[in-house]
């Protein structure tokens, strides 16, 4: 298990996701933007995460056509599924959106629906199943290889460079190539809120391709310095058990600092109980 908050002489520093379950051996409607936490009192007090430097100059990365396409695209399904646009432009406006798909319009739950069917979108309507049955259920380890080189390549324009390696996966076996090291996510540095994270990201990409692609995925998310390890074949762990729930609010979060009080947005998924 990873280790609970503790205390620093330099201030608290939230411990629990950080140390990755994956062994790397390798290499809107216009609502008021609010997060949400359903049980605070579980939480630490409010930390400053992320490195402390100045991020890194993604000009040239926002200048590559097939990024533009991309993001173009992506910011598209956004307004479609929110029914709302930015006034914002470029990858702050994504960032925007991001905010308002997380507003108190929408539960947490809502939030991840909404990030799924615009994940969904991204793709034609039949490649996902067709994956399934033609690559991911005959094919389990190139599947998660392929989706993995997939990933690295194409999301540097959300989320910035990344690296293959080689991670853990179920059965406690080491997989080479089945892992995604983003470096510095962008995406949760702009965002400057774990509920953006959890729900608009790691929840919703985990099930899709759980569900849609027939690939068990695990994100785990760095809160100290933004890293985020992708794992290919690791089934994730049930969201009552997994210690990203347990994150604090971050003190530079947007909201936090303009309404100054906790987040209402990191929840877990509770299975529903069986009946009698």
């Amino acid at each position: 298990m990873h280790s609970l908050p503790s205390t620093r002489s330099a201030g608290l520093r939230f411990q629990g996701p950080h140390a990755l379950r994956s062994r790397q051996t390798a290499s809107g409607r216009g609502g008021r933007v609010t997060c949400r936490i359903q049980n605070p009192e579980k939480l630490a007090v409010p930390f400053d995460a992320g490195p402390g430097d100045a991020p890194p100059d993604y000009t040239e990365v926002d200048a590559n056509p097939v990024n533009k396409a991309i993001r173009t695209e992506f910011r598209r399904q956004l307004v479609l599924e929110l029914g709302v646009d930015s006034e914002v432009e470029e990858y702050a406006g994504i960032i925007d959106l991001t905010r308002r798909l997380n507003s108190t319009d929408y539960t947490p739950r809502e939030t991840q629906l909404k990030s799924i069917r615009i994940l969904r979108a991204m793709f034609p309507k039949w490649l996902p199943g067709a994956f399934r049955v033609v690559f991911s259920q005959p094919f389990p380890r190139i599947s998660c290889q392929l989706n993995a080189w997939v990933t690295a390549g194409l999301s540097k324009w959300l989320m910035g460079p990344s690296k293959l390696n080689d991670v853990e996966i179920d059965g406690g076996q080491v997989a080479p190539g089945h892992g995604v090291a983003v470096e510095r996510c962008r995406y949760l540095e702009q965002t400057g809120c774990a509920a953006c994270c959890i729900n608009s990201c790691k929840v919703p990409t985990q099930e899709f391709f759980v569900k849609e692609m027939g690939l068990p995925l695990t994100m785990t998310p760095n809160y100290e310095d933004f890293s985020c390890q992708f794992s290919f074949g690791l089934t994730p762990p049930p969201e009552a058990e997994d210690e990203v729930f347990a994150t604090p609010c971050f003190t530079q979060c947007p909201t936090k600092r303009r309404i100054q009080h906790d987040c209402k947005g990191i929840q877990p998924n509770l299975p529903e109980p069986e009946a009698d």
